[in-house]
């Protein structure tokens, strides 16, 4: 028998469907149920690697770890990645099949619509239970035709849908009611209940807001959940959450002692993010993100460049705000740079794009702090790794995820071994500079611990993935107290 399945639809972006649905895995997971996520079509530049070479979002490896089952292509099977001006990066099926503006999507959506309805036939024929996620707002009936994420996606699937509002932002009960009173009476012939999300008070102040919801909209209520504080501690999907993202040991206050500064610059196209989600709870780090128009700060101890899926477009943005002379200056002081990914290839000699990969063909020169060239193009590389760093030997388990070539004479001094005893990476002779393309090295405490030491970080033992697996047990335990998971499984088909 092919699995039940539910959908969560949003009033909007950012609304918590993400976190709702992984707390969901988990709580039904618990429950002795198969449990599998969807997400028919998402946006994000924040991806993760596949067991078979695939990519998919990031909030939907998430919810296949709080479902407690490795990622699979077919949990995301298409997945958008803005870029600059070339639109956005179509990934299907794990597989990136070519590049589109908005306006030109909408035409792929017919043909992207039966390998969406295949990913979700296969997720059915192996669980007991799909939680299926829309993308952004259920009532954008300006997108409807042609829809593959909401609407469209839930009358074809025949899956029944609870729209969750935001309270948070105000006006809860006009977005609840106003996507009631503009989708057409079929589409909200689908959605069989609707949930208040992220309620801070006293929820008996609010009882009558959601009486009023029930009686305009005609859908029933499955819960008024609290604020879930803690959902910041798990890998976000969207760059939004690192808008205030800042934290440190010291509370995020003057750095006591023990403690390292650690300066992200905020990039227009930020990748793979999740890269500083270990950082950003370790209480021997201060994190801060620089966006424009500030400097870098003078007391960090590194400054780390991220992950980026317009690197060219990125690097001018960093040269704009003058973030390239605040680097330099801060290596002349001794401070430590760090680049992953993006940020590797910016601290080399050159990049060139002669292909237009991501925007139009060009060849810009690099900060010139690595003794190393880019060319990007060719195959993408989608692969997990794993290995030590060459410097202390500590273990990493990690990812590549990136479209092109660097190499050069700084490459005979590399940042990481592979198990397979490839190598990758450089570091500058004076050994302040380094980079390499290897995601998810601070997600192992060892490394992570190793690379801090490095920088004079007091030891804290902070345990990161035994902390996100005991945060997504409390959020199940929070939605089993706050909603009624019992009537969402029986709504299920």
């Amino acid at each position: 028998m092919p699995a039940r399945a539910l959908m969560i639809q949003g009033t909007g972006s950012d609304v918590g469907k993400s976190v709702l649905v992984a707390g969901l895995a988990r709580a039904f997971t618990l429950r002795g149920l198969a449990v599998l996520p969807f997400k028919p079509q998402n946006m994000s530049n924040n991806a993760a690697v596949t067991a078979d070479g695939g990519e998919i979002g990031r909030a939907q490896a998430l919810q296949a770890r709080a479902a407690r089952v490795a990622p699979a292509v077919d949990m995301n099977p298409v997945l958008l990645k803005p870029q600059s001006e070339v639109g956005a990066q179509v990934v299907v099926q794990g597989r990136v099949i070519g590049n589109a503006k908005a306006r030109e999507f909408q035409a792929w959506k017919p043909r992207l619509k039966a390998a969406v309805m295949e990913s979700f036939e296969r997720l059915r024929a192996r669980a007991d239970l799909v939680l299926v996620e829309g993308a952004g707002s259920a009532a954008e009936v300006n997108l409807r035709a042609g829809d593959i994420a909401n609407m469209g996606f839930a009358r074809a699937a025949d899956v029944p849908v609870v729209l969750v509002g935001d309270i948070d932002r105000g006006g809860v009960i006009a977005q609840i009611v106003g996507t009631r009173a503009v989708i057409d009476a079929e589409d909200a012939a689908m959605v069989a209940g609707f949930v208040v999300n992220k309620f801070r008070g006293d929820p008996s102040l609010f009882e009558a807001g959601m009486s009023l919801i029930a009686e305009r909209s005609g859908w029933r209520s499955f819960g008024l959940v609290p604020w879930f504080a803690e959902a910041g501690r798990l890998p976000a999907e969207d760059a939004m959450a690192l808008a205030g993202a800042d934290r440190g040991g010291a509370g995020g206050g003057a750095a006591a002692a023990g403690t390292v500064t650690i300066a992200v610059p905020l990039l227009p196209h930020i990748a793979n993010f999740d890269d500083l989600d270990p950082l950003r709870g370790e209480p021997s780090v201060r994190l801060r993100m620089i966006r424009a128009g500030e400097a870098l700060p003078g007391d960090a101890d590194l400054v780390l460049l991220p992950g980026s899926k317009a690197t060219i477009a990125d690097l001018a943005a960093l040269r704009a705000a003058g973030w390239d002379i605040d680097i330099l200056a801060h290596v002349r002081r001794g401070g430590r740079v760090l680049g992953i990914c993006g940020g590797y290839q910016m601290l080399g000699r050159s990049i060139a794009d002669p292909d237009g990969v991501e925007g139009p063909p060009a060849a810009v020169a690099g900060l010139g702090l690595l003794d190393v060239e880019t060319v990007l193009g060719g195959a993408k590389t989608l692969t997990a790794v794993t290995g030590r760093l060459a410097a202390g030997g500590a273990p990493f388990a990690g990812y590549e995820m990136h479209v092109g070539v660097t190499d050069g004479p700084g490459r005979a001094r590399p940042l990481v071994a592979f198990a397979d005893g490839r190598v990758d990476g450089a570091v500058s002779p004076s050994g302040l500079v380094a980079g390499c393309y290897v995601h998810g090295l601070f997600a192992d405490d060892q490394a992570r611990a190793g690379f801090l030491a490095g920088l004079g970080a007091a030891a804290s033992g902070y345990a990161y993935e035994q902390e996100v697996e005991a945060v997504l047990d409390r959020l199940a335990g929070h939605l089993e107290t706050h909603m009624d998971l019992d009537g969402l499984l029986a709504l299920a088909r």
